[in-house]
């Protein structure tokens, strides 16, 4: 990503714009703790095809502190904010993490803005022990600052030899939470936390073609969780990376764009 500061829209939103000017929108929507730069190592492949736009949600990377309350309703609503200002009508959203759980928001509230949907690496219904964990790291992020978790979510997100190879991805993350906003980030935590409640069986089912992914280690948005996403969503196609953990697509970026692309490439440019 360019060191040069981002353009932002009047709301306060950073983002960036890349890929062919003619090309159908894609949206990415990074997960918690991150920021747009989550996807560079993807970006090539998607610029080929696509007009894409990547931004930093409400309290991370260049963008301003949330407006309101932090919620998966205005984390989805400052997608809307951001897709007006740049005059796009619709557009498919790739989201990873909690990114996956913001883009399912906006296909409940916004189905005649969206072409297709891809959730990655993204929580479903937990289990009881799950659940309190998650809601335990939450806890601590709110008694301690968003640091407190770092060492622990490094060994959940990377496998060892990743950990061990030198490459920079982890201290990239960790430079990237350090970003964070203070006030608002406990809060996101606490939707990662609770707010996947709303998004399980909802009464009026997401509609768009959907292509969910995780990968075969990932602790926290396991495979179970993404074929219970996809059993949910008529006609989704669900895919299990091998091998990986949460941060697959920092890892691997190939094994998430090639079949994200394909998939794409099938319901915009059948």
């Amino acid at each position: 990503m360019s060191d040069l500061a981002p353009p932002h829209s009047p709301n306060g939103t950073a983002y960036r714009i890349s890929g062919r000017s003619d090309g159908p929108v894609v949206i990415m929507i990074h997960g918690l703790g991150l920021c747009s730069a989550v996807f560079d190592g993807m970006m090539a492949a998607f610029d080929a095809e696509y007009r894409v736009v990547r931004y930093d949600f409400w309290g991370h990377g260049d963008s301003s502190a949330p407006p309101a309350p932090m919620s998966l309703t205005v984390l989805s609503e400052q997608i809307i904010d951001l897709m007006d200002h740049l005059e796009i009508n619709r557009a498919s959203l790739v989201g990873f993490s909690i990114g996956g759980m913001i883009n399912r928001r906006f296909a409940l509230d916004h189905p005649d803005r969206l072409d297709a949907l891809a959730v990655w690496n993204s929580p479903h219904e937990r289990g009881v022990d799950a659940q309190v964990q998650v809601e335990a790291r939450a806890a601590k992020v709110v008694d301690e600052g968003p640091m407190a978790t770092m060492d622990a979510a490094l060994q959940r997100w990377f496998t060892p030899r990743y950990l061990a190879s030198g490459a920079d991805g982890p201290a990239r993350v960790v430079a990237w939470r350090g970003r964070v906003d203070v006030t608002s980030y406990p809060d996101a935590c606490m939707v990662l936390a609770a707010g996947v409640t709303e998004l399980i069986r909802p009464q009026t089912p997401i509609t768009a073609p959907t292509h969910v992914l995780t990968c075969e280690n990932d602790t926290g948005s396991t495979p179970a969780m993404s074929h219970a996403i996809s059993r949910e969503i008529h006609g989704a196609e669900s895919l299990i990376v091998p091998d990986l953990q949460h941060l697959g697509l920092m890892e691997d970026p190939d094994a998430f764009a090639e079949p994200t692309l394909t998939f794409l490439n099938k319901v915009l440019k059948p």
